[in-house]
């Protein structure tokens, strides 16, 4: 068991937001021939007498030591004991009934789950008694990131300001495709490996015989990885805007924290994680020496149990919580439904999405000088008055105003924008406004249930979402249609209550709903200690950021 860590270390509860606004948690099971044995807790402190045990295992089910080294793919030997091997059913049953094997565990492919967040929590630089301050900005703490890796040349993690390399860190930086260990790694990124043995088993096929571009190295094709690392632990890098839009000072929510990049996930079908990779990323990341492990990676309804044979993450991540190292896994985005949280295990924190206070107010203005206002990101130039059509049915056919089947006279839309309305929830605005712009439209306005996510639309093509009464509202004005459509405004400071964002996985377990995930709602008295806090759950430095302070106590939301 490591040593409790200082009340002062700053251990980060971060939201997970997907800028493409896809669902990113789904499982899809595996069948092959690739089986994780696992042991449990490792009997001795010597890798080199562990490894040589399993092999030794192994060697008496395939008939001897040079098979059973052909077959290997992992031996965990660090934070727990166990191999994973390429195996046939029957040898799988074999191993499964020696002494000493807990379970044999299949190799399943697992699929992948802002400048102003932290400031909404309170967690402002230029504040200097709050606890960002007081937890030094994360300085010191270690947060290893499991994902589709890094893009080193992003300016959140340059090192500027950082001191020397904690002196208790083992991990490495391993050089490959379009990634040098000496030139990408720093002070900021102090490790990064990649795994895909147990990927490429399952896969079948050379890395990049998809048209999915991919690096055989801890460089990120995907972007999602990047993206993470960044929101975790990423540098201060100020004026960055979204074309012009939401202009501020982006960084992570311990911003002089280290990074170490652990590549489990690839760009392939969407971003594939096998758990024999993944497990061996834990069992590094356990002897690196990590305080805090960061995953955005899910299961699929309907859930296994914790210690299930199937539960890679629960299992990797029991070993590095019982070495006191926390382990914040995302929630997942299935939401609204109930029940359709993921990473329900116990000792995961599993974190939910969050709305913030920020608004991106678009003037849509009707001929008789009436203005609405809509949702966009839109940031072109202004579209003066023009027609305004609604795609009517004709027939039987009742789906012609519909976002998602829109059927368009290129004659009525050339020069014009569309009105459309949809009960769908996400991509449809980039869709629609894709037919739009291919029959001539200017801009599209989509009416739709009221969500928190905002769909950027192509290029600087105004797509403005609007909810079903102002929707209305413009359709009753649309027989004398004139419509001007005005560039996005950004607004902060909106007096709102955060929630559980639309799309996040809302509770309880579908496992066990008296264990109550995710953990996003907790309310303590006025006289909340945060020492008190720091000093609690297991002797970690769990930080619950705090997002709205009540009248008679503090709302906390962890992330």
């Amino acid at each position: 068991m490591r040593n409790q860590m200082s009340p002062s270390m700053f251990v980060l509860v971060y939201l997970i937001l997907v800028l493409n606004g896809q669902s990113i948690t789904t499982i899809a099971k595996a069948r092959s021939n690739v089986r994780i044995v696992y042991l449990g807790e490792k009997p001795r402190d010597d890798p080199k007498l562990i490894q040589d045990s399993h092999h030794d295992m192994l060697a008496t089910v395939v008939g001897s030591k040079e098979i059973a080294s052909g077959l290997m793919v992992y031996s965990y030997k660090h934070g727990f004991s166990g191999f994973a091997a390429k195996l046939t059913e029957s040898q799988a049953q074999q191993l499964a009934e020696l002494p000493g094997v807990v379970h044999v565990i299949p190799n399943s492919l697992h699929k992948l789950q802002t400048t102003r967040s932290w400031d909404f929590l309170g967690l402002s630089p230029q504040s200097p008694n709050n606890i960002l301050h007081n937890s030094k900005m994360g300085d010191g703490v270690i947060i290893g990131v499991f994902d589709t890796g890094i893009w080193p040349e992003s300016k959140s993690f340059g090192d500027d300001g950082l001191g020397p390399v904690p002196s208790r860190w083992k991990g490495i930086c391993i050089s490959g495709d379009k990634f040098n260990a000496t030139t990408n790694c720093n002070k900021k990124i102090i490790g990064a490996r990649s795994y895909i043995d147990g990927f490429l088993a399952e896969y079948g096929q050379p890395l990049n015989s998809s048209r999915d571009r991919e690096y055989l190295s801890p460089r990120d094709a995907n972007g999602h990885g990047t993206h993470t690392a960044s929101t975790a632990g990423g540098s201060f890098v100020g004026n960055v805007s979204f074309r012009g839009l939401a202009t501020g000072t982006v960084r992570g929510g311990a911003p002089r924290a280290r990074l170490a990049i652990y590549k489990v996930c690839w760009n392939i079908l969407g971003g594939q994680c096998a758990a024999a990779d993944m497990l061996k990323a834990f069992d590094d990341a356990i002897h690196d020496g990590v305080d805090v492990l960061s995953l955005s990676i899910g299961s699929s309804i309907p859930l296994f149990s914790d210690v299930d044979e199937r539960d890679g993450i629960a299992t990797g991540s029991f070993h590095a919580v019982a070495r006191g190292i926390a382990v914040v896994c995302g929630a997942a985005n299935d939401g609204p439904s109930a029940y359709t949280v993921h990473n329900t295990a116990p000792w995961i924190l599993s974190v939910a999405a969050s709305t913030t206070d920020r608004a991106f107010p678009t003037p849509i203005t009707l001929g008789n000088n009436k203005t609405l206002l809509g949702q966009a990101l839109f940031t072109g130039k202004e579209i003066d008055f023009t027609g305004l059509v609604y795609p009517e049915s004709t027939g039987l056919d009742s789906t012609a105003g519909s976002c998602e089947a829109l059927k368009l006279d290129k004659t009525s839309v050339a020069g014009n924008v569309v009105l459309c309305f949809t009960s769908m929830a996400r991509q449809i605005s980039f869709i629609a406004s894709t037919v739009v712009q291919e029959a001539g439209g200017v801009g599209l306005i989509v009416a739709k249930h009221p969500r928190d996510i905002l769909t950027s639309c192509v290029a600087d093509f105004p797509c403005i979402e609007v909810d079903y009464e102002i929707g209305t509202q413009i359709l009753f004005y649309i027989r004398n249609p004139l419509v001007k459509l005005s560039p996005t405004k950004t607004i902060v400071g909106m007096p709102v209550s955060p929630k559980v964002a639309y799309f996040s996985s809302r509770g309880p377990s579908s496992i066990a709903p008296a264990i109550l995930k995710p953990e996003h709602e907790i309310r303590e008295f006025w006289n909340f200690s945060y020492q008190a806090l720091l000093d609690s759950i297991m002797g970690l430095c769990l930080l619950l950021v705090w997002e709205r302070r009540m009248e008679q106590g503090y709302f906390l939301q962890c992330m």
